[in-house]
């Protein structure tokens, strides 16, 4: 664990042995976090098992900790996971998964894959052209 690296909840820390955990992350376990063998975790990641997203729409911000959700997240074993990516609560990550830069993971990855969140935005990008492209076709066999 390097320098600047913060666990919440250690107690509910879950971690396999040979785990690096680089400078400036934040792991979050009061909602559970299990990480797995021979995983690396980079500079200023931030796990999360835990949600206040709802406490501030609800602006009970600072009044209680009722609306607070709490997921157990989990992190398989030989991972590695680039800098600086947040990994959201109730997320699981397989095993043997790569997780690149600028990443916000928000939903659950296999075992074996590749986590690009620009290749996703592209894919995105791909399927709108595609539906504008259609929709384009459409319109002119209507007006026709």
């Amino acid at each position: 664990m390097r320098e600047h690296a913060k666990i919440i909840s250690p107690e509910l820390l879950k971690c396999g042995t040979n785990v690096w955990i680089g400078e400036g992350a934040v792991l979050d376990a009061s909602g559970g976090l299990e990480i797995g063998d021979n995983t690396q975790i980079g500079l200023s990641v931030m796990v999360w098992s835990h949600s206040s997203h709802q406490q501030a729409l609800k602006g009970e911000t600072g009044l209680h900790r009722e609306s607070i959700i709490r997921r157990p997240t989990k992190i398989g074993s030989n991972c590695f996971i680039a800098g600086p990516t947040a990994v959201g609560p109730g997320v699981t990550i397989g095993d043997g998964v790569i997780i690149s830069p600028l990443s916000f993971v928000q939903r659950d990855l296999p075992d074996g894959s590749i986590y690009n969140v620009n290749k996703e935005r592209s894919n995105l990008e791909d399927r709108i052209a595609v539906l504008e492209q259609q929709l384009s076709e459409l319109r002119d066999r209507i007006v026709d």
